[in-house]
């Protein structure tokens, strides 16, 4: 089998599609997060400022989510096709939901009607905060497993995505996801809004750590094969350290009033917590509950190596030049927001 600094193909796809996703959450989270607030915010300043916080940039932070899907797709075929017959309900939900955030925030300003602007608001707000559980209820549900029987088909109920387990790792992302718009908000504004936006953010703090804690402690109790890779390779647990340093920096640095910071550091957050549910399932990309030996491998559902070796030369290609773009984008918009006549 083909390697790259001893890494085989398959596995280093792996590691990019889960820098893909990664680069999505931590991009658009706060966008989704921010979105989650809206209607927190009252006035109608307030929420113009919050929308332009995020309008230039919303849109290209999507761009990674197209990536990723693709990546998955072209890398591990037979996981997107599975994936997507097993939750075929939340993801078409997640589509609406990406469709309704982007006309909310594009139509709100075309009229002036009270009407008209409360009811693309709360569109945006539902929109977004429904995103963000579903995408914990799809990792919720890969961590615990689905039922995939033989030719990797799904053999189980539509609505069993709606279990207890993704639902709390749902409403933990959501959580994450408000931490980190709210800290984004607070790096825009200034004034009443800061202070009403840092009244959110200390909220979201409180309601992320203790949703963590109970997801956390449901995963040791209920989904002991998710600790088998760190039992193993007790080296591994660094990961799982660093993630808990890095939420523990975020209210320290808050209260400290360094906002890029903690900004800084929720990202590191989301990047250590998706690697520590790489590494849990690492071979397995999705366990099935019927029979083990009919789970989804990262060596069982990925293209060929000839497919594979030629998207990982397009991938060092074209990676530096989206990394590129997104860099420039917010260096462009950096800074406190102010309202002219070009904004929504």
């Amino acid at each position: 089998m083909a390697t790259i600094l001893g890494i085989d193909y398959p596995t280093l796809w792996f590691l990019v599609v889960g820098a893909l996703f990664s680069g999505y959450a931590i991009l658009d989270g706060f966008d989704l997060g921010a979105g989650a607030w809206h209607l927190f915010l009252k006035k109608e300043e307030s929420r113009r400022i919050a929308l332009n916080a995020v309008g230039p940039v919303w849109d290209g932070n999507e761009v990674w989510l197209v990536i990723g899907g693709g990546a998955l797709f072209a890398g591990f075929p037979i996981l997107y096709a599975s994936i997507f017959s097993a939750m075929y309900i939340p993801f078409m939900l997640f589509l609406f939901s990406l469709i309704f955030r982007a006309v909310s925030i594009e139509f709100r300003s075309k009229e002036n009607m009270k009407w008209w602007r409360n009811t693309w608001d709360i569109s945006y707000c539902i929109s977004s905060t429904l995103m963000a559980l579903l995408l914990g209820v799809v990792i919720g549900n890969v961590l615990q497993g689905i039922a995939i029987g033989p030719d990797f088909q799904f053999t189980g109920h539509w609505i069993e995505f709606l279990n207890p387990y993704a639902i709390l790792v749902g409403i933990t992302t959501l959580a994450l996801f408000m931490m980190h718009g709210a800290i984004y908000l607070a790096m825009k504004t200034e004034g009443k809004l800061f202070a009403k936006v840092n009244q959110l953010l200390n909220k979201s703090i409180i309601f992320f750590v203790v949703s963590y804690s109970t997801v956390t402690v449901y995963t040791l109790i209920s989904l002991p094969h998710l600790t088998d890779n760190l039992r193993e390779n007790v080296a591994l647990f660094i990961v799982p350290l660093l993630a808990f340093l890095s939420i523990a920096n975020v209210p320290r640095l808050v209260s400290k009033g360094k906002f890029v910071q903690a900004f800084l550091f929720s990202s590191l957050s989301m990047s250590f917590l998706l690697m520590l549910v790489a590494i849990e399932l690492y071979p397995v990309l999705v366990r099935s509950t019927i029979d083990p030996q009919y789970s989804i491998t990262v060596y069982n559902a990925a293209s060929s190596e000839k497919s594979l070796g030629i998207m990982l030369i397009m991938t060092a290609i074209g990676a530096p030049l989206v990394i590129s773009y997104t860099v420039f984008v917010y260096r462009t918009f950096w800074g406190k927001v102010k309202m002219d006549e070009t904004s929504y």
